[in-house]
């Protein structure tokens, strides 16, 4: 059996992949900040697999080195870990751009990978085994008006896994990003704090993906063959054509 970790599994992608891998056998270990979610999704997918949580801020190094530490031995050997917490905040060109909206995304989308990353390679490379998929972003390929630093923080999370991959190469381990344009999630409406009538506009018209769409993808990717790492994915639905081309009815 292997065991999966999951970050931002509250909701989203994070949570459509926690099912489908609970639904395959794949044991899980699944992160977050919201203790009344991750226990409910614990409880969930408990009937399909083992399932441990982990409380923790993905911007806090010394929280995610304590709670992975505190790891059940059985939970302890990672073969797949999937870095998909992260968000955007706000939609600004960069004269007006709130401060506390840019530290938010560069400390989530790219430190937090790194936070996270860090203490699970060093065992990855020990066993000279391990599967790491980032979920970036379309953003992260092309860079769009008022998307200034979510798109910064996009393109460095592109730029780190072809770091990674290339440092872990002689270590056996396959490193990959799965990269989606829009999908329907709470991420709009956390991109515009909450203004639900702001965010459904972002949606309609045309047929998105889903997050159970990239959870599909996600898990095609990590049953290939061992030899076989897919390196870069990007993923749109067929009424995008890109960040900013869109075909709506």
């Amino acid at each position: 059996m292997k065991t999966a970790f999951i970050t931002g599994a509250t909701s989203g992608i994070g949570e459509a992949t926690a099912i489908r891998f609970a639904k395959e056998g794949i044991r899980l270990v699944i992160c977050g900040r919201r203790v009344e979610k991750l226990r409910a999704l614990q409880e969930e997918l408990s009937h399909h697999t083992e399932v441990h949580t982990l409380v923790f801020d993905v911007r806090d190094t010394n929280e995610i080195q304590k709670a992975i530490a505190s790891l059940p031995t059985s939970f302890q050997e990672i073969d797949i870990l999937i870095n998909n917490a992260g968000n955007a905040h706000g939609l600004d060109p960069i004269q007006t751009g709130d401060v506390a909206d840019w530290d938010a995304m560069l400390d989530i989308n790219v430190k937090g990978l790194l936070y996270v990353s860090k203490p699970i390679i060093e065992k990855m490379t020990q066993r000279k085994s391990g599967h790491i998929i980032n979920i970036g972003s379309t953003a992260g390929k092309e860079v769009y008006p008022n998307g200034n630093v979510y798109c910064g923080s996009k393109h460095a999370v592109d730029a780190i896994t072809k770091g990674i991959r290339l440092d872990l190469n002689k270590h056996n381990i396959r490193v990959g990003a799965i990269h989606p344009g829009m999908v329907e999630t709470d991420f709009s409406n956390v991109r515009f704090k909450g203004d639900k009538q702001r965010a459904d506009k972002v949606y309609q018209g045309f047929d998105c993906l889903q997050a159970e769409d990239i959870a599909d993808i996600i898990h095609f990717v990590v049953t290939r063959p061992y030899h076989v790492n897919i390196a870069d994915l990007i993923v749109l639905s067929t009424a995008q054509a890109s960040s900013t081309v869109v075909h709506r009815l």
